[in-house]
């Protein structure tokens, strides 16, 4: 659960960074060494990258993708070279925005964060969902406030950059002429059928492709598995907490949660559209109409286009000072309870304006907080219950002479599966320690249980091995019929490379393009015009043909290439035509246009990141980069 709710987290991260540290540079040059036997993972211009960051940040990459944990020595190191090297990219990217004083406000901040979808209720804000979903992922407000600011300051850096980047008019012009540009090709195509009677697979080539090929056809080393589990989060959710201990322990933790004044309001607005004066007037007649007594809810109802609020009389919630506009909210908080205001003008009309109620400074309502405290009850119970739990199966494992009785001991289910590999991300989502724990010889033999297994924080579970089957390599006569296949594939891919490379050389030596098709049981299409953004095109053919050189006035460009049916086809360009930017619709030039000098923006961010680096004074740690890790 908790990992799906930081999952969620990253997600609301990707609304507010348009992924600064997502591109892949390519950095050269910069005043880097390294060294070993220190505790930092790298050091930026003095600035150090800590080695519980980068191992939080490796550890993170492979609970997304459990199979990274079984890479080789030597594609682990690469892994995490690549993670260091994004964090080295942000540190130069962040010590940029410091000795620039870019910096993002708390208005800023606080408008992003009440724009997040998942921290809303019926379209607004709500702090104890947001407050709920934090404390949830194990996240404080003010941390992930903090790693909002900085994101947010890596794309305003990114966004002014890109923004910045201008396409030469004699650059565009070459960018429309080879968009738009066309060529004319005559093709030919084979099918695999044409070669199909000429495949012959013996069995002295199947055997041969056995023997040629030993690491083919192997069967993984597997283990059916029993194993006994006990979770917190399943702890968790069968505490009972009394509503006297929630209260009690609300009394105790008022000081978390403290507000500032917020103020309870409603409001009719009534849009500018063409005639401001009109809209005021209105705005001023409902005004004298709610202060002679009639209902402000009803007249909102009727008169208000703001859609969001006007079918519920006009009601803005509880907000404060932060969450309004400039002006609506001077007015609001300037009033007392039962006030009417108006026209207030706005950005995009004028509004009329009731306080109901003013919520003093101070603590949020019980029931505003009621679902976190109870979250945190339960944990805290559940801690105790667990760690209790885990005695009971230590205690049970050293009595019990099975896995059922183990199971008993701790009012659970023995769990069960079958051909458990090495590899296998379920059922323990490819947790490296669970894999040691089964993979045991001890355990393998059958002759023990295992000792107590931490997979994670949440699970702890023991492993009984039931069957054990060695690696081995299937028999021939079990895989024959996939040897035959793939023989038969490459004899058909020879035959179909061979009837085109025949075609090549007849046309070459000066046959006509159609009667040497012919000659290799091929027909040949008609010439036709190829566009680079045709979309029912071959892509292998289309990836050819843009690719090929220019002909000349006299002789065209002859080539072979796979299609997309799985044959092969000769072509032969005849011409190329540039695209004309005076022929392109507006529509299509201005598309490219924006197209381009995106391209170019990101190029020029990359460009510049470089040269933030290739200027830096990095440190890598050598040994922080070998090291299996650190939180083992």
């Amino acid at each position: 659960m908790l990992q799906n709710i930081r999952e969620k987290i990253t997600g609301w991260g990707a609304l507010v960074v348009l992924g600064v540290i997502g591109l892949s540079f390519v950095f050269v040059g910069g005043a880097s060494f390294t060294t070993i036997g220190s505790n930092y993972a790298a050091k930026v211009d003095g600035s150090e990258i800590g080695l519980t960051q980068f191992e939080t940040a490796y550890r993170d990459r492979i609970q997304s993708n459990p199979q990274l944990a079984n890479l080789p020595d030597e594609y682990r190191l690469q892994l995490r070279r690549n993670i260091l090297d994004g964090l080295v990219q942000q540190r130069v990217i962040d010590n940029y925005l410091d000795e620039a004083g870019i910096k993002v406000s708390d208005k800023q901040l606080t408008k992003v964060v009440h724009q997040i979808p998942e921290f809303q209720v019926n379209g607004r804000f709500d702090r104890e969902t947001y407050e709920t979903l934090l404390s949830q992922a194990g996240l404080t407000a003010a941390q992930f406030e903090a790693s909002q600011k900085l994101s947010m300051r890596r794309n305003q850096l990114q966004r002014a950059v890109i923004g910045s980047s201008l396409v030469p008019p004699s650059g565009y012009r070459r960018y429309l002429n080879l968009a738009f540009e066309n060529r004319l090709v005559t093709t030919a195509s084979i099918s695999a059928d044409a070669v199909a009677d000429e495949i012959n697979v013996t069995d002295e080539m199947i055997a041969a492709y056995y023997d040629e090929n030993p690491e083919m056809f192997n069967l993984p080393e597997t283990a059916d598995i029993e194993y006994v589990e006990i979770q917190r989060d399943s702890v968790a959710a069968e505490v009972a907490v009394s509503e006297k201990d929630l209260l009690e322990y609300y009394d105790f933790n008022k000081d978390r949660y403290l507000q500032d004044e917020q103020r309870q309001a409603r409001h009719i607005l009534i849009l500018f559209d063409d005639d401001e004066a009109g809209a005021e007037a209105i705005a001023s007649e409902l005004l004298t109409r709610t202060r002679a007594g009639e209902s402000f809810a009803e007249l909102a109802r009727q008169y208000s286009k703001d859609s969001g609020t006007s079918n519920d009389g006009g009601n803005l919630g509880a907000l404060n000072r932060t969450q309004l506009p400039d002006a609506l909210g001077s007015a609001i908080f300037s009033m007392q309870e039962g006030d009417i205001l108006g026209p207030i003008k706005g950005d995009f009309g004028f509004h009329v304006v009731k306080l109901d109620k003013i919520l003093e400074s101070g603590p949020l309502p019980f029931e505003q907080v009621r679902a976190s405290l109870l979250t945190e009850l339960q944990e805290q119970e559940a801690e105790g219950l667990f760690v209790e739990l885990e005695r009971k199966l230590s205690a049970a494992l050293f009595d019990a002479a099975d896995i059922s009785a183990v199971a008993a001991a701790v009012g659970s289910e023995v769990q069960s599966y079958k051909g458990f590999t090495r590899d296998s991300v379920e059922p323990f989502d490819g947790n490296t320690t669970a894999v040691d724990a089964v993979f045991d010889p001890i355990v393998l033999s059958g002759a023990q249980m295992s000792e107590v297994i931490e997979i994670d924080t949440n699970r702890t579970a023991i492993f009984s091995v039931s069957k054990h089957e060695q690696a081995s390599r299937e028999p021939l006569q079990a895989v024959r019929d996939q040897i035959v296949t793939q023989l038969s594939i490459q004899q058909s891919e020879d035959l179909m490379a061979a009837r085109a490379e025949r075609m090549l050389e007849a046309v070459r030596g000066g046959e006509d393009f159609a009667v040497a098709a012919a000659a290799i049981d091929a027909v040949a299409a008609e010439p036709t015009i190829m566009s680079r953004d045709r979309d029912t095109a071959d892509q292998f053919l289309a990836v050819a043909v843009f690719t090929a050189v220019k002909p000349t006035q006299d002789k065209p460009t002859l080539g072979t290439t796979r299609n997309a049916d799985g044959g092969y086809t000769v072509y032969s360009l005849g011409a190329v035509i540039p695209g004309r930017p005076e022929a392109i619709p507006q529509a299509d030039r201005d598309t490219g246009k924006n197209q381009l000098v995106e391209q170019y923006g990101i190029g020029d961010f990359v460009a510049f990141v470089q040269a933030l680096q290739a200027n830096a004074d990095i440190i890598i740690n050598d040994e922080a980069l070998a090291a299996q890790d650190l939180f083992r």
